[in-house]
């Protein structure tokens, strides 16, 4: 029986050493990016949550338009709202440009989800309107 020279079991280990040591870098490596991935997925689901509840809150969002339709100014004019399940639709035949103004700053400078603005010019004085806002 031949016996084995110690040389060649320390040429393998060494060689073993040097594999496991370019394994760890390379996971080292996937840990970083998969870090770097988890923290840019965390920033993008913890964005989206502040958004859904900005815009999902179907309560508030009816509060908050109630309460812009109860303004004196719009109750002249003759706005008309319909509430449906999942949006409400906000129309005037003839509305004043003042009034118009206000009711426009007030919805798109609000959180709503508007799917449809239709605003059409009567004369120099009135216009027609139609917004559906969903929730």
């Amino acid at each position: 029986m031949k016996s084995i020279n110690p040389l060649h079991i320390g040429i393998l280990l060494v060689v073993m050493i040097a594999f496991l040591f370019m394994k760890l870098s390379q996971t080292k490596e996937e840990l970083i990016t998969t870090q770097e991935e988890y923290s840019s997925s965390y920033k993008l689901a913890h964005k989206l949550s502040g958004l859904k509840s900005l815009y999902a809150d179907k309560v508030k969002t009816k509060k908050e338009l109630r309460k812009i339709l109860k303004n004196s100014l719009l109750k002249n004019s003759r706005v008309v709202s319909v509430e449906k399940r999942d949006f409400m639709k906000i129309s005037a035949d003839k509305i004043d440009l003042e009034s118009l103004n206000y009711l426009m700053s007030k919805i798109l400078n609000g959180s709503f989800i508007i799917s449809m603005l239709r605003i059409e010019k009567i004369n120099d004085k009135e216009a027609a309107l139609e917004v559906e806002i969903k929730w």
